[in-house]
């Protein structure tokens, strides 16, 4: 099988459990690592599938790698390419594809439940409804793009996840390990401020209970992840 590509965009924002998953299931996968200044390859004749991983930077911001990786989620579309986006990730789908992205109403920091839409698309990806406790580190949303299919939904973010053919885009962090949710706390401690939005835990209340949190939000990952991935052989 062609390598899935994966675009990281800051090292502390890494595949995470889906870097363990593709292992598990013996699909390879190449790193592209904007941060260490790789360019954008343009070309998808030698990748099965492409997955943009997360970041603290706006899509809106003035860099010159966002304007590649757009085209790139422009054409993976064209050829019907199974695409993965996963918060930042998720936003760079919804501006490639027509869709705005613009700051939240509130910053959503922590572990938040995110309710499945009671939708046969939702259902889908999930096999599930109901809620469940998703990590969020974010402080922007997006609006569907054209034809685009809402998943989930959070009390303070009307936007968590949405499919489009063989694309997913989720806001929310499903991918995240022990270890990074203790990283981006203190890498990024100084967006911890709950005073500024109901939606922001402390470090002790986004790390009580970290591992069975992961356990629990890893057997979703599961699930949505195997979905995404019957794609790549379709």
């Amino acid at each position: 099988m062609k390598p899935v590509r994966i675009f990281r965009h800051i090292a502390c924002e890494g595949p995470g459990y889906l870097g363990q998953v593709l292992t598990r299931h013996e699909i390879p996968f190449d790193m592209i690592c904007i941060d260490r200044g790789t360019a954008v390859p343009q070309t998808l004749e030698d990748v099965s599938g492409l997955v943009f991983m997360g970041g603290p930077m706006s899509v809106n911001d003035d860099l010159p790698w966002i304007a590649d990786e757009i085209a790139l989620i422009q054409a993976a579309r064209d050829r019907q390419l199974p695409v993965l986006g996963h918060c930042l990730g998720a936003q760079l789908i919804a501006k490639a594809l027509g869709g705005k992205v613009f700051p939240n109403n509130y910053k959503e920091i922590g572990w938040h439940d995110v309710t499945i839409d009671d939708s046969p698309a939702a259902r889908a990806w999930f096999g599930r409804d109901g809620q469940f406790a998703a990590f969020h580190w974010h402080g922007e949303t997006y609006t569907l793009p054209a034809g685009a299919q809402c998943l989930l939904r959070s009390q303070h973010c009307g936007q968590q996840a949405f499919a489009l053919d063989n694309i997913l885009g989720l806001q929310c962090h499903v991918e995240v390990m022990a270890d990074m949710v203790q990283d981006w706390a203190d890498l990024y401690r100084q967006e911890l401020r709950p005073e500024d939005s109901p939606a922001i835990q402390t470090r002790e209340q986004m790390t009580q209970n970290l591992a069975q949190r992961i356990i629990q939000l890893q057997t979703v990952a599961d699930g949505l992840y195997e979905r995404w991935l019957e794609r790549l052989t379709r």
